[in-house]
């Protein structure tokens, strides 16, 4: 991986992260500005910028994020309770970091969209 981004530096160790689950395919850590209790980020080893950048043949990468998400909600014991996952797309959509990656939200009433709880 290539990836010159603050994921790319994470995922090479070249800056620390609080790693909570690796493969292969992807990484996941902790969120250094979590916006719930339970606040991880699951980033792809595979370089993409967008999700405007992602091309048909690597749809898996976003099922294999997704999944993971999935799989350590149901192992940290907050997936019966509820979750959030999110993914943001340029700027407008409130992306900062240009590597595609899922937000996983947990461990509080996360509320509707828009809408304080």
């Amino acid at each position: 991986m290539t990836d010159t981004t603050l994921f790319g530096k994470i995922i090479r160790r070249e800056i620390p992260a609080d790693i909570v689950f690796e493969d292969e395919h992807l990484i996941a850590f902790r969120d250094i500005a979590p916006q719930a209790p339970v606040h991880v980020l699951f980033v792809p080893k595979t370089s993409i910028a967008t999700l405007n950048d992602l091309h048909e043949e690597e749809a898996q990468v976003v099922g294999r994020l997704v999944f993971a998400a999935a799989t350590y909600a149901k192992q940290q014991g907050f997936a019966e309770d509820g979750y959030r996952i999110v993914m943001n797309c340029n700027a407008h959509g409130g992306q900062t970091v240009f590597q595609i990656h899922l937000h996983l939200l947990a461990g509080a009433h996360l509320g509707r969209f828009g809408v304080p709880v």
